[in-house]
């Protein structure tokens, strides 16, 4: 069974990316493969706004842990650092983008030859615990 890339899109009204991540009041979540591209969940938070306060990425941030990217209309400097630490790629689009052109696209791009990003999420392991693995290993040159 083909891998399914799981990502986000910062949006209002699940058509459109139209949110900056930050203050986002709702994600739509989808699985996408070369041929598929499914809804799998929609994520819903309060109203924020955009003043700075980086605890309401907090929360933004582990809703979206596990997705491989999420597309925004724009996304702040500690947020791109956040989330790349919990292996989100955070990918801006221009104001009101369609949500099923970003998929089509994305769709397009499996079939082709993905983005680096893509590739590390479609074969990277999930692990937590790898980076404590890797240490108990050991170094040897």
């Amino acid at each position: 069974m083909e891998k399914a890339l799981k990502v986000a899109f910062a949006t209002t009204d699940q058509t459109h990316v139209d949110q900056h991540f930050g203050s986002a009041v709702r994600f739509a979540v989808y699985h996408v493969t070369m041929d598929e591209a499914r809804i799998a969940e929609a994520i819903a938070f309060e109203a924020a706004s955009q003043d700075g306060n980086e605890d309401k990425l907090a929360a933004r941030i582990a809703a979206l842990t596990g997705c491989a990217a999420v597309y925004c209309q724009a996304v702040g400097a500690s947020a791109i650092a956040q989330l790349k630490k919990v292996g989100v790629q955070p990918l801006k689009v221009a104001p009101g983008t369609p949500i099923k052109a970003q998929l089509a696209q994305l769709q397009q791009e499996l079939r082709e030859g993905p983005a680096l990003w893509i590739v590390r999420a479609l074969s990277e392991e999930r692990d937590p615990n790898r980076f404590d693995d890797m240490e108990a290993e050991g170094w040897s040159e």
